[in-house]
């Protein structure tokens, strides 16, 4: 006997749940660096940039290329941003924040351009920014898992040492990007580490940002299942409404 939510079977929501979990684990440390660098919106522009090198990697070699060479490519043109953001930080970090954007308006629309002649060009704009969370196969999670492990334990030996928080968090975005899309990203990097601000004791902040993070997947991976709504932007809505009610419980404190 098959369970199912709505339409969709268990078995589809369990392996899309363990993709949510596993951008959770690199993303809420990683968004706490990223509130106290001051550089909100590097995620964006990172997760463009590795969207970008994965459309390369599928335009000039076909849609039958492996997984590993389009993560090759999005990791390969994430690193090279990161590494540009490093470079342009050492000569003004003022005007960081504003460089940030200029790389992600650069590669939206780099994108854009490249898929306007594709006949499905809509269809990857839209797998690129609100994810396939709900499609994701075993390899992937998988390979992610393996890459989220060696992530964290980057992120715990490199954490006070700037230029090599950039790389680092190239990769983790590049692999996050692949597996939940653009918007997740962006939503799961900044929500859950700006809803707990207040908690001053950091392991607090950490566990209570992971807890509300897999509440929020969970609330909507089991919505967008019953009300047959498109999964990431739904999750997206559960993240904000549950890091608003969590910051007025901690206000409230």
């Amino acid at each position: 006997m098959t369970f199912s939510i709505g339409d969709v079977p268990l078995d589809i929501l369990v392996p899309a749940l363990c993709a949510g979990l596993l951008v959770i684990a690199t993303h809420v440390p990683l968004g706490v660096q990223v509130l106290n660098r001051g550089i909100i919106f590097i995620d964006l522009a990172i997760a463009q940039v590795a969207g970008l090198g994965a459309y390369l990697v599928t335009m000039l070699w076909g849609q039958d290329v492996s997984t590993f060479w389009m993560q090759f490519g999005a990791v390969l043109l994430a690193l090279v941003a990161s590494w540009l953001l490093v470079a342009t930080e050492r000569l003004s970090q003022r005007y960081q924040e504003p460089l940030i954007g200029i790389v992600f308006v650069l590669s939206a629309t780099a994108v854009i351009l490249l898929l306007a002649k594709d006949p499905h060009g809509g269809q990857h704009l839209s797998d690129l920014l609100a994810g396939q969370i709900l499609w994701i196969s075993q390899d992937q999670i998988l390979y992610s898992a393996v890459a989220t492990a060696f992530i964290l334990v980057a992120i715990g030996l490199l954490r006070h040492r700037r230029n090599a928080f950039y790389s680092v968090f190239a990769i983790a975005i590049t692999v996050s990007v692949q597996l939940v899309g653009v918007y997740l990203v962006f939503a799961t990097l900044i929500i859950p580490a700006l809803s707990t601000v207040l908690l001053r004791n950091s392991r607090v902040r950490l566990g209570a940002g992971y807890l509300m993070a897999g509440l929020s997947y969970a609330i909507g991976l089991l919505g967008s299942a019953y009300f047959d709504l498109p999964t990431g932007p739904l999750i997206v809505w559960s993240l904000a409404l549950t890091g608003l009610i969590s910051a007025l419980v901690l206000r409230m404190r």
